[in-house]
């Protein structure tokens, strides 16, 4: 009687493994959200032309034009006009500054870096709550003997525009 009973006992313990294990299993396997966040209501993202307190001419066209190709590309947002948003992206360039990046060994320019500062701001319209707002700087190189200054100016905007897009949808 002793050795049934242990090995009902047995039975019930492996039992008991298996179960346990399914269920540890199936709870990492449950629904899932997008958004680590909590903005899986939103939906769609307005972003209205970049404000520009620069005296750079066409910045903040292509700025604005970058950020909504990012977003059109990624479509984890759809977009939209900002009466039908559930988000807003909006931007204000604030500063564009070229510097000396690197030097040739008769200390003449070799590239230069064009930095430009970004102030954005993603908004939650439907809760009226600012998700993220933050001073973006990042920066594009050009070689002044063969490329245009527009090369850095691209580069610079390309790589706003990703982090932008990547801070709006993380976690997604």
């Amino acid at each position: 009687m002793s050795c049934h009973f242990r090995k009902k006992t047995l039975f019930c313990f492996e039992t008991f493994l298996i179960f346990g294990a399914i269920l540890v299993f199936q709870s990492g396997c449950g629904p899932y959200s997008f958004s680590s966040s909590g903005a899986s209501h939103l939906k769609t993202v307005a972003v209205p032309i970049f404000q520009d307190q620069t005296s750079e001419f066409g910045i903040k066209e292509k700025l604005t034009d970058e950020v909504i190709d990012q977003f059109t590309r990624d479509n984890t947002l759809r977009l939209t006009d900002r009466r039908n948003a559930d988000s807003l992206i909006e931007g204000r360039i604030v500063k564009v500054d070229d510097q000396a990046g690197a030097f040739t060994r008769d200390e003449s320019v070799r590239d230069i870096k064009v930095f430009i500062t970004v102030n954005i701001k993603y908004e939650d319209l439907k809760k009226r709550k600012i998700i993220w707002e933050e001073e973006i700087t990042e920066w594009g190189t050009f070689n002044p003997d063969e490329e245009s200054r527009e090369t850095g100016i691209d580069e610079a905007i390309a790589k706003i525009a990703t982090e932008v897009l990547n801070r709006s949808v993380s976690g997604w």
